[in-house]
């Protein structure tokens, strides 16, 4: 339960990271909402997975997933140009924190 909600957590650091992207001096309501929201769910998740994962596992697994969905959304609204490159270096940052779940708890956890 704690690598699903540290996931989650992942995820919701792609909302507040593009939405601190639209803030725009801070003028706007909606992207500071969802800003907070996503800040505060975010570091409620990784701080609740920090409960039973190493502290550098779950900061890397949270970041990783964070950065990869920000990228992937940006490239799917058109915010970011697309290059497989970048897509392919992404995914290994991917592989790479699936690896830390594979290796970083003993087995039946």
């Amino acid at each position: 339960m704690n690598w699903l909600i540290l996931v989650l957590s992942g995820l919701f650091e792609a909302v507040w990271a593009t939405a601190l992207g639209r803030i725009t001096g801070f003028s706007r309501p909606w992207p500071i909402v969802a800003f907070l929201a996503g800040m505060t769910l975010s570091m409620a998740g990784l701080a609740y997975g920090m409960r039973t994962i190493p502290v550098g596992t779950a900061y890397a697994v949270w970041v990783g997933i964070g950065a990869s969905a920000t990228l992937f959304y940006a490239i799917a609204a058109g915010e970011e140009r697309f290059s497989l490159v970048k897509v392919l270096l992404v995914l290994g940052i991917l592989a790479c924190v699936m690896g830390l779940k594979v290796v970083g708890e003993p087995a039946g956890t």
